[in-house]
């Protein structure tokens, strides 16, 4: 259980951050991208869960937003080991394979894609699209880490997928892809 008594420490106002390691990074190392990014990711999740409108989209979209917790743990320690113990967390294969199967769920009722869709069409699906692309980019702040450090194969596989599920659930909230925008290639000629 974590306890939070005190908000501020002071001890990043030398432009460091510590990991859980115990050891300090800069706060503008490919490392602490890569954590912003997922935090950003989890925030613009937490956007889009209020505006879903369905019990089992926001039951789900909350249990993403406890990974992307898992997640910036497992990239805030260091090291080449990516066994879970009880004292470190880390992503594991299972928590991609339940992402696996929700969009194996969620595909399962949409309407063929005959396009490229925008990214809009009804509120909670823009909302959603825009936490898609936030998880795009900490996707590529994580690949951008994982080419100077170790990083867990777990975790990016998860942020890959999670950008999957987030495209299917967009198109969920889109009357099942009925209502996508469809891109019309060239049409300003």
């Amino acid at each position: 259980m974590v306890k939070l008594n005190k908000i501020y420490t002071r001890t990043g106002d030398d432009g460091t951050t510590g990991l859980v390691d115990g050891s300090r990074c800069a706060k503008h190392a490919a490392r602490m991208e890569a954590i912003g990014a997922v935090d950003e990711a989890n925030s613009a999740i937490g956007l889009a869960a209020a505006a879903t409108g369905t019990a089992s989209h926001l039951a789900a979209l909350v249990r993403i937003q406890n990974d992307l917790f898992d997640l910036g743990a497992d990239l805030a320690t260091p090291g080449e080991d990516f066994t879970p113990s009880p004292m470190v967390l880390r992503m594991v294969p299972g928590q991609v394979d339940w992402l696996e199967g929700a969009i194996d769920g969620i595909n399962a009722d949409l309407a063929p894609l005959t396009s490229f869709i925008l990214p809009g069409g009804s509120e909670a699906a823009a909302r959603v699209h825009v936490a898609r692309a936030a998880v795009r980019r900490a996707e590529r702040r994580m690949v951008a880490l994982a080419a100077e450090a170790p990083v867990n194969p777990a975790a990016l596989a998860y942020a890959n997928r999670l950008s999957d599920y987030l495209f299917v659930l967009a198109r969920a909230l889109n009357a099942n892809g009925a209502e996508d925008a469809l891109w019309v290639p060239g049409q300003n000629r």
